[in-house]
């Protein structure tokens, strides 16, 4: 094989076949070029695999791998096996890289030493790929841990550039910290370098109104928990866990799914979208169909003037 990379890109697969081609191309079309892109179908049952085998045909930056399911902590630790760049980049299947990402944030981690992990601000987007909203996020490292040991996972997982020596320095990705996998990978980093957010958009992260059980919810708060505390432990420190629900994602219960479409009904509202704000409004609506602020959602998409797009 050639010299090896500066950047590994990691993305696993799984059934992602209705963004994966935007999703590829966003790498492939970055300004930065000197990367590979290691990308992983964990036993897809949909055309994932169809997908990604035309472009590895084209590309030689693709290493694919086709496999059964082994779930995605499993296979972000076999891919950070086979990865061979100093710099190892995250991506997800359904979210779409800003051309700039990777030259942003490769020039960070090389103009700062102290620093192990960098991410940025993202766009949220919908499933039609229209922004409802931009999140900012914290810059520095004091501001970011002490979030992260509050419970928030304060730097976006498909954001991340990461250096492949502090990965493994701490071990990988933890398989017995299922759905937080992030965030105790960000805590144990944290404890050996800096964390870094940077301002530049770099991401645009696609949220799927799709629910999750209440079991998952609560499964993910107690895994959470345990991530913190064994940090705190770690650290020597007594620690507060203060983490919201996660915000992305409503579970079963009516009110948890209207207080979803009321938030991101009213952020596509402030950023101009009515058609998103309008089908939110319908679906929270549809959760409790008594509650004036769902109608009051749908109405303001239909007939009020649209404010000032703002960044959130």
């Amino acid at each position: 094989m050639s010299s090896a990379p500066l950047v590994s890109v990691l993305m696993p697969v799984y059934n992602a076949e209705r963004f994966l081609a935007q999703a590829v191309e966003s790498i492939l079309t970055q300004s930065f070029v000197d990367f590979e892109f290691l990308i992983t179908n964990d036993g897809s049952r949909d055309r994932s695999l169809q997908i990604l085998a035309a472009y590895a045909a084209r590309d030689s930056r693709i290493r694919l791998l086709n496999r059964e399911n082994k779930g995605v902590i499993y296979t972000l630790n076999e891919m950070l096996d086979r990865a061979r760049g100093t710099f190892i980049a995250r991506m997800d299947a359904d979210d779409i890289a800003k051309p700039d990402r990777l030259a942003w944030q490769v020039q960070s981690l090389q103009q700062h030493p102290e620093l192990v992990c960098v991410g940025g601000a993202f766009d949220l987007i919908d499933p039609q790929g229209r922004i409802v909203m931009t999140a900012t996020m914290p810059q520095h490292n004091d501001e970011i841990q002490q979030k992260l040991l509050s419970g928030q996972t304060i730097i976006n997982h498909p954001c991340m550039l990461i250096r492949r020596s502090a990965l493994l320095q701490v071990g990988g990705y933890d398989p017995t910290m299922r759905t937080v996998e992030d965030l105790d990978l960000l805590l144990r980093l944290g404890e050996i370098g800096e964390l870094a957010n940077l301002p530049q958009v770099v991401l645009q992260y696609r949220f799927h109104m799709n629910s999750v059980s209440a079991q998952n919810i609560v499964l993910q708060t107690q895994m959470a928990r345990e991530a913190c505390q064994r940090a705190w432990t770690r650290r020597g420190i007594n620690g507060v866990y203060d983490s919201p629900q996660p915000w992305f994602r409503p579970s079963p219960d009516p009110d948890s799914r209207q207080q979803f479409f009321h938030r991101y009904g009213w952020w596509a509202f402030g950023n101009g979208f009515r058609g998103t704000a309008a089908g939110c409004g319908l679906r929270a609506i549809a959760a409790k169909p008594t509650t004036l602020e769902s109608w009051k959602l749908l109405v303001c998409s239909l007939v009020k003037p649209i404010p000032h797009s703002r960044s959130v």
